[in-house]
């Protein structure tokens, strides 16, 4: 039997390494002993990319690494390392060279994109009190209110950094559209996975926040790729 690859979970603008928790758990049901969750200053592409590298280097073994929403633009960013095996995109961005999240969001504007807003120091914020029917609808009010309250803002310019030379050019990768998206457009997901030659693509009838609606769905998903890279 081949050796589980380590698992590193890369988090997504307006939450943090803690989104990856149930996630986490089922992994580590699922026998991975070796799985980390990056938490990104979220202040660039640039940074959030170094930081994801750092993690990646200090790993002995084999890597697979897993992006939601803006991590996907992350792990396309950081994601060209020897020892990584392949990408996993939950309801991620995948830009090509050239391409910045927030150039990709403008082709398919999302349902939620008015409920984001600047403050003062130029962070971009979620509305709190729209952050449940925008981010993630398919969880309880209570639920949300905590993601709310501990949403982590990026810094606005890191919606325009652009990715230099795309890894999943050369790496396998794999894609999760959730198909209620109101953060990331589903046609914008559909129209990102097509493009990666993936080895495969799911689709679930989710908000934008599978790791915490469909932990067990995005975990199995991993899971499958794992086991691909590992034979």
């Amino acid at each position: 039997m081949s050796k589980k690859p380590t698992i590193i979970l890369v988090h997504g603008f307006w939450g943090g390494a803690a989104h990856w928790g149930k996630v986490l758990l089922e992994l580590a049901r699922r026998g991975y002993q070796s799985i980390h969750a990056v938490d990104l200053p979220l202040t660039s592409l640039a940074d959030d990319a170094e930081r994801t590298r750092k993690m990646v280097a200090q790993q002995k073994g084999p890597v697979l690494l897993v992006g939601h929403s803006y991590g996907g633009a992350v792990i396309t960013e950081a994601g060209d390392q020897p020892n990584v095996m392949g990408l996993v995109y939950i309801a991620a961005f995948a830009p090509d060279a050239g391409e910045s999240p927030g150039g990709i969001t403008h082709k398919h504007p999302p349902a939620a994109m008015a409920n984001i807003e600047p403050d003062s120091d130029n962070y971009l914020w979620l509305k709190a009190d729209k952050f449940h029917e925008s981010f993630c609808q398919d969880i309880s009010p209570e639920e949300a209110l905590v993601l709310a309250a501990t949403q982590k803002a990026p810094l606005a310019g890191t919606f325009g950094d652009t990715v230099t030379v795309p890894a999943w050019k050369k790496k396998p990768s794999w894609y999760q559209i959730s198909s209620e998206d109101r953060m990331i457009s589903p046609e914008n997901q559909v129209a990102m996975s097509a493009r990666l030659n993936a080895r495969k693509i799911m689709t679930l009838e989710a908000s934008h926040a599978l790791p915490q609606s469909k932990p067990f769905e995005v975990a199995a998903f991993i899971d499958d790729a794992a086991a691909e890279v590992a034979k």
